[in-house]
């Protein structure tokens, strides 16, 4: 049996859809409460990796010192291990944060559905074989990658965010946008109400069944195009023999 390391950031927080996968290939995800003060484990007997998203940013080191070494453990597991990683909305900006990018506040929110398109060097790239050059995808974010880190590959973008998926070789991943999140994820949030409200700041009143309206019907296109990152990510690094 396989084991995945998920690094998690706030409560309710899940890889969503992931965890079908990892099911699929025996790995057992290990969820590590950062924000309640757990500690990250030895790396060496995990196979991989994922960092979920929060409400903290990344340059927040004082308020989270955490974050600290959650960077450091990234570094270690893509650079000097080079095992599979995958990173959504925070830990999309956490890989670009702790291989020497730039993250800073977004010009611009998104909050909802949005589209994104595949950049030209994702069209020959092996993480992104399979999927359509256009997709719309759930976005929660206030922050963003400014600049990629050294030798990373930007693999999709948006009008509003240019750095919205990120490659470093063909064993680490990352999504600006929540490609994670499934039908039973966004209902979910009914029962949570800052996350309603929190909707609502962004995008209005009544924004949560607008949303959930909106998105539903676009979950299973979602679905297939996590699928393919997912597939080809554990291919390309052996994962899936």
């Amino acid at each position: 049996m396989k084991r995945a390391l998920v690094f998690q950031h706030m409560n309710h927080d899940h890889p969503g859809r992931f965890l079908d996968y990892f099911a699929e290939d025996h790995i057992i995800p290990e969820p590590v409460r950062l924000f309640d003060g757990e500690a990250i484990p030895d790396l060496a007997p995990y196979d991989f990796l994922f960092v979920l998203g929060g409400a903290q940013d990344t340059w927040q080191e004082d308020e989270h010192p955490w974050l600290v070494a959650e960077k450091q453990a990234i570094r270690e597991w893509v650079v000097e291990r080079a095992r599979p990683y995958f990173g959504v909305c925070l830990g999309h900006q956490l890989l670009a944060s702790a291989l020497g990018g730039e993250v800073a506040p977004a010009e611009k929110a998104e909050v909802g559905v949005f589209d994104v398109t595949l950049t030209e060097e994702a069209r020959s790239h092996r993480l992104m074989q399979g999927l359509a050059p256009a997709h719309k995808v759930m976005q929660w974010h206030m922050a963003e990658v400014k600049r990629a880190p050294e030798g990373a590959r930007v693999l999709a973008s948006s009008p509003i965010t240019p750095v919205q998926a990120l490659a470093v070789g063909d064993h680490a991943m990352s999504t600006q946008f929540h490609c994670e999140f499934t039908p039973q994820t966004v209902a979910g949030w009914a029962s949570i109400p800052n996350y309603v409200a929190s909707l609502e700041k962004h995008m209005g009143a009544g924004a949560y069944p607008k949303l959930l309206a909106q998105s539903f019907p676009l979950m299973p296109d979602m679905a297939r195009m996590t699928r393919a990152m997912y597939d080809n990510l554990v291919t390309a690094t052996g994962l899936r023999k």
